[in-house]
């Protein structure tokens, strides 16, 4: 059985999903994951290969999902995104990171927000 976290995790996921799609992306996956780490989606967006993390939360007393991707995050996302470049051969591909922040709060819809360009890799990022 899935915990709370779980459930909402993918939820949010889900809605993130259809909302790039209506955007007019075209979903590549859902939750890669390799040793280093998992990416929620990743999806091209004409061209440019993007690789999002999905964060939802309830309440914002300690601040917007969007400030839960912190620099050990991004790191992280990096690393992933990494394999996933080496994995199928992805090199010649402009990339990006993004990030889609919901906030469902108890008697309100969910609001999705999409942070284009959320963050960018160091120049360590080798591939």
């Amino acid at each position: 059985m899935r915990n709370w976290r779980q459930q909402r995790g993918q939820q949010g996921e889900q809605l993130a999903m259809q909302f790039l799609q209506r955007q007019g992306y075209r979903i590549a996956q859902q939750n890669y994951r390799c040793r280093s780490g998992e990416i929620d989606i990743i999806a091209w967006d004409g061209t440019t290969l993007v690789f999002v993390e999905v964060k939802m939360k309830g309440q914002t007393a300690f601040g917007m999902p969007q400030a839960m991707v912190h620099t050990s995050k991004q790191q992280k996302i990096v690393q992933v995104a990494m394999a996933y470049v080496q994995q199928y051969r992805l090199q010649d591909v402009s990339l990006r990171f993004d990030v889609i922040a919901i906030l469902s709060l108890p008697g309100a819809p969910p609001e999705v927000t999409h942070v284009r360009d959320a963050f960018t890799p160091s120049a360590h990022f080798l591939y």
